[in-house]
């Protein structure tokens, strides 16, 4: 990795990027990945690189979801194994998720390189990667269709961060829930999920994990209340008026 200033306003942003160029070089990522990162880095820059207090309610919320679901799934795609791989692993095993490989850009030997990552960062089983246990979901028509029967097939909640919109229309159609980090809060995908954390998936997944360690406490009554009187569609208007707000400021 360069070595990059801490005094650079946009140090952070650098980090994230060489971890993205290091996982393309090593197979996890794709051209089109660096592009999508590109896209949200853009929304992250407006928001000042910080988290709302709206993607905090969410992430507490999301959460709540995860620990009172029977069969939570965590999709993994090449970003996020190359960004926050210690991160899915851990927010996994807090909340008894099983981790699956899901690409729209699919190959069997990147699924295998991601798979293997994931295990190199302390996954002990990792779905998506063995076609004997493979079946399509005929709504999609990338090759995100190809899931797992023991993973996301088999999900009541689909964690999907760094999702495109197709795919979580169609795990809502199956019944499904979704929980959608995006830092687009327009998105089809903002927009379709139950609970949409507007946030850089860097800092989201830790906050995460620290929602489910101090809400694992909680009985599953609780934990259904919380879930229950989260209002996406009310929290993404929230986070538009403050991203107009923010470009305003910008603009005098």
């Amino acid at each position: 990795m360069s070595k990059i200033s801490p005094k650079h306003p946009r140090a952070e942003s650098l980090r994230i990027r060489e971890r993205l160029v290091e996982g393309f070089k090593a197979g996890l990522v794709v051209p089109e990945g660096l592009a999508a990162h590109g896209r949200g880095e853009a929304f992250d820059y407006v928001m000042g690189e910080k988290t709302a207090e709206q993607a905090k309610k969410a992430v507490e919320a999301a959460a709540a979801m995860l620990l009172s679901a029977k069969r939570p799934v965590i999709s993994v795609n090449g970003n996020v194994a190359a960004l926050v791989p210690d991160e899915v692993v851990e927010l996994a095993d807090m909340v008894g998720a099983k981790l699956e490989v899901n690409l729209f850009h699919g190959s069997a030997k990147r699924e295998a390189k991601i798979a293997e990552h994931l295990r190199e960062h302390g996954a002990k089983e990792v779905f998506g990667v063995d076609k004997k246990f493979f079946t399509k979901i005929e709504e999609i028509h990338s090759d995100r269709r190809k899931v797992d029967r023991r993973g996301i097939a088999a999900a009541d909640v689909v964690l999907v961060p760094l999702e495109d919109g197709d795919r979580t229309e169609a795990l809502k159609k199956l019944g499904k829930k979704v929980i959608a980090i995006d830092m687009n809060p327009m998105s089809r995908t903002a927009r379709a999920a139950d609970i949409t954390i507007v946030d850089n998936i860097v800092r989201a997944l830790p906050r995460l994990i620290e929602a489910a360690k101090k809400l694992s406490r909680l009985n599953q009554v609780r934990l259904h209340k919380m879930v229950d009187d989260f209002d996406n569609t009310k929290n993404l208007k929230s986070m538009v008026e403050l991203i107009s707000k923010r470009l305003k400021n910008i603009s005098r």
